[in-house]
């Protein structure tokens, strides 16, 4: 009995400092409890570690931005949209946020069960600066609930056009940083695949979607790309980089745009050209305003 304890309490050892390797200094155990990355014992299995990789590794990016902010105004909103459970949020709060005294960050969510839970879980471990919306993307542009200043807008793996939701809210905002990690663009994929039959007739550039796997990766890479020309067009210089090994998700794209009051010039000469060349005419309204 005594070597099976012994036993048992060398492998907790173990996993707790296997654990310790993979957390931030201070990081909250109770947030990764409550939001599902650790077991109700504190441990981790390998799909929560790669969901805690992919938010962790986000936070290097978005941690410079936010302590640049900081730096420059002594303040700092960020507006989380689209954002779900707020796993983002909350790791924000708890990692840059928790020990200081100012900056608020904001979650905007449709799904009014989802933004109770996350106004629970905020009060339950005193994260007062946060703050979590009910709100529409309509809604949410020019609404009184969120502050007049907007420094940073996130969107991790907001579904489909909520990227692009995402997108037209930060503009709206002047936000100085927008951080995105695109996921599910059916959108675009949709569209070529309703017109392939006269692609396929017109050039053979069309061979680049004819295969269904080939419509939906090609939408997504078109989609990310019509994207950054619409940032570009409205004054932000854009970055494009993955954001973690392929082998943790497939969903895997970043975006980084920080505004420079710069437009490139051809941007939107450039994405009209690209709607035009593949019959994505009905999609101007999302790609060019």
């Amino acid at each position: 009995m005594n070597r099976k304890r012994r036993q048992t309490e060398t492998e907790q050892a173990t996993a707790a400092e296997q654990l310790a390797d993979q957390l931030q200094p201070g990081q909250s155990i109770d947030l990764l409890k409550a939001l599902h990355i650790l077991t109700r014992d504190g441990r981790i299995n390998q799909d929560s570690r790669r969901k805690l990789k992919q938010v962790l590794h986000l936070f290097n990016f978005i941690e410079p931005l936010m302590q640049q902010v900081m730096d420059e105004r002594g303040e700092l909103t960020l507006i989380d949209h689209g954002a779900g459970k707020s796993y983002l949020g909350f790791i924000l709060y708890d990692l840059f946020l928790k020990s200081r005294d100012t900056g608020e960050i904001h979650g905007i969510e449709t799904r009014e069960q989802l933004v109770q839970c996350s106004r629970a879980l905020a009060d339950e471990l005193g994260f007062e600066r946060m703050r979590f919306h009910a709100l529409t993307v309509e809604e949410s542009i020019g609404s009184t609930a969120l502050p007049q200043t907007i420094d940073i807008v996130t969107a991790l793996h907001a579904c489909n056009t909520a990227t692009d939701d995402a997108i037209r809210f930060a503009l709206a905002a002047r936000a100085k940083h927008i951080v995105l990690v695109p996921c599910c663009q059916a959108e675009v994929a949709a569209a070529l695949r309703a017109s392939k039959a006269e692609a396929l007739a017109a050039t053979p550039l069309a061979e680049l979607w004819r295969h269904p796997i080939h419509t939906r990766e090609f939408g997504s890479h078109l989609t990310n790309v019509l994207r950054c020309l619409l940032l570009e067009a409205h004054g932000y210089s854009v970055t494009v980089t993955e954001l973690v090994g392929w082998e943790h998700s497939m969903k895997n794209e970043l975006i980084v745009a920080r505004a420079t009051g710069q437009r490139r010039g051809n941007a939107r000469a450039r994405a009209d050209a690209i709607l035009s060349e593949f019959k994505l005419d009905g999609l101007r309204e999302r790609f060019l305003y």
